[in-house]
């Protein structure tokens, strides 16, 4: 397991799947906000790539998010489009909703760096997220990372083209905390 100062990265348990699909992905604004396809109801059997427990793509490392003091779940996180020719990738995660608010998105953020620059030798990170996501927006920058860019009108969620900001960090601007 990855640590952070609140969080672990930990692989994916077949127990996650069920809490990770109602609370995150049944959702239907939090799921329409979170993806760049369509909301769609999946059903339990199914193989859904957000919540493979293995078999995932080269490309794509998951992770479940869980509490140090306790081990509860709570929510997930991954590095996705990974190009190991240039050496980088981006970062996704999602909180439950009952673990927002209280600083684990930083504490993700910062983990997934270390794993990113540390474990995988990665040179740069790159995060997209919608324009009115504050909490992401303040986890990315409280771990260093420099707004690019915004994708004018990019995203349709739920009726309507919304902005999305384009966040970005190398290895030699890292400033990383002690993990482990």
């Amino acid at each position: 397991m990855l640590r952070g100062s609140k969080v672990g990265l930990r692989a994916r348990h077949v127990e996650d799947i069920p809490i990770l699909r109602t609370e995150l992905y049944d959702d239907v604004v939090n799921g329409s906000r979170a993806e760049a396809a369509p909301w769609r109801p999946v059903s339990p059997d199914s193989k859904d790539l957000r919540l493979a427990v293995d078999d995932t793509p080269p490309d794509r490392v998951p992770f479940s998010v869980v509490e140090l003091e306790g081990g509860t779940l709570v929510g997930t996180a991954n590095l996705w489009g990974i190009d190991n020719h240039s050496r980088s990738a981006h970062i996704g995660l999602g909180l439950l909703p009952a673990a927002r608010g209280k600083g684990y998105g930083t504490d993700v953020v910062a983990t997934l760096c270390h794993y990113g620059f540390v474990v995988r030798g990665l040179h740069r990170l790159q995060i997209e997220t919608l324009a009115d996501n504050d909490a992401m927006l303040r986890a990315a920058e409280r771990n260093g990372f420099v707004r690019e860019g915004v994708l004018r009108s990019s995203a349709w969620v739920l009726g309507e083209f919304l902005d999305e900001v384009l966040l970005g960090l190398l290895a030699e601007d890292w400033k990383p905390d002690t993990k482990g």
